[in-house]
């Protein structure tokens, strides 16, 4: 008897269903398995192959749809998952279109907020987008409430060039151009080295939508992204600096794949955010994801976290050793500042691929 042909679409949603449950969010699984099997798109219904059906660059392996589990003190776990959108003939536009027909179901089931991103839709997503992807979705599940969207827009859709005037633009017609330059001071310091990589909008009502732009360091030192949080009124350096250094096992300069800051604005803020993050891709400073436990669990010992909820989420997901691979645990982020300081694990799908553990030499 032949085996039964899974789907993405299948595969990733039974990963959901694992984690929410393994976090202690399972009365939130009916309603967020469903909207992620939206949010994949009609193409995440092909069977699984060995070789993805379009290229995404969510996640290493090409899986369209990374999971992360947001921690903070005295709060319970918040799941997120970004994901892309797959057309039913993959392709960089006809995934956005993909994407945007989504986006209208969403709008009616869930009521969205869609003021912002009609502000800046002109210049994210163009008729031809450059780049590695155009439009990518985060779906977040909390304790209470219904999940919660956000929109991830490239700023290199106009080309690499114009990625600083487009953010620019986009802060201006959302009321945030006085904030510019504080970013400008402390995030991109180093002319061709540090540069806008993402944009990002919540679909919410305006009290509580935030916005947020993204600065990656390419090799950059510990020194950097302290200076990077700088812009943000009381961010403790010292913190960042151990997690930074924790995640990476070092100081710098970190030459694999950049670092990356993030900087949010909330309602009322006009000359600079009032949050900031730091996003470590800890799998390309790692030997294996054996190491990168070791370093996350390190981490949260740093600030103060219970380790049990990451603990629980890494064992729902994993189908291996923990030494066999290196990318399950893609990502860790530091979240400093408002609206709720913490830490958040990032967890590849693995749906295609398993990246193969490095050699200490590719390490140093």
């Amino acid at each position: 008897m032949s085996a039964p042909v899974v789907s993405l679409h299948d595969f990733a949603i039974g990963q959901l269903h694992n984690l929410l449950r393994a976090v202690g969010l399972a009365d939130s699984t009916k309603t967020a398995t469903k909207l992620l099997g939206e949010a994949l798109g009609p193409g995440s219904r092909l069977p699984l192959s060995s070789v993805p059906h379009w290229p995404s660059f969510v996640a290493d392996d090409h899986s369209p749809v990374e999971f992360s589990v947001a921690l903070a003190q005295n709060e319970r776990p918040t799941v997120r998952m970004i994901v892309e959108s797959i057309a039913k003939k993959p392709g960089k536009q006809a995934n956005v279109g993909a994407a945007l027909k989504v986006l209208d179901k969403l709008t009616r089931k869930h009521g969205l907020r869609r003021d912002k991103l009609d502000a800046v839709r002109d210049l994210f997503l163009p008729d031809d987008p450059q780049g590695a992807f155009a439009f990518w979705y985060a779906l977040i599940v909390g304790p209470a409430g219904p999940p919660a969207v956000k929109v991830y827009l490239n700023p290199d859709v106009q080309g690499r060039d114009h990625a600083t005037r487009l953010v620019a633009e986009a802060l201006s017609r959302l009321g945030l151009s006085s904030a510019l330059p504080a970013i400008t001071e402390h995030g991109l310091r180093r002319p061709g080295l540090d540069r806008f990589s993402f944009f990002a909008l919540d679909l919410m009502d305006e009290d509580h939508a935030r916005v947020k732009t993204y600065v990656s360091h390419d090799d950059a030192v510990v020194a950097d992204v302290v200076g990077a949080a700088a812009a943000v009124p009381d961010v403790d350096p010292g913190l960042l600096a151990d997690v930074c250094a924790l995640a990476c096992g070092g100081t710098g300069p970190f030459t694999g794949r950049p670092l990356m800051s993030s900087y949010t604005f909330l309602s009322g803020d006009t000359d600079s955010p009032s949050g900031y993050s730091l996003y470590i891709p800890v799998r390309d400073y790692v030997q294996d994801d054996l190491e990168a436990c070791e370093r996350v669990l390190a981490i949260m010992a740093r600030c103060g976290l219970d380790t049990t909820p990451f603990v629980m989420a890494l064992a729902s997901i994993v189908r291996r050793p923990l030494g066999d691979g290196a990318g399950l645990i893609a990502h860790v982020s530091l979240r400093l500042g408002r609206p709720k300081p913490g830490v958040s694990v990032y967890l590849s799908s693995e749906a295609y691929d398993v990246t193969p553990p490095r050699s200490r030499a590719l390490l140093v």
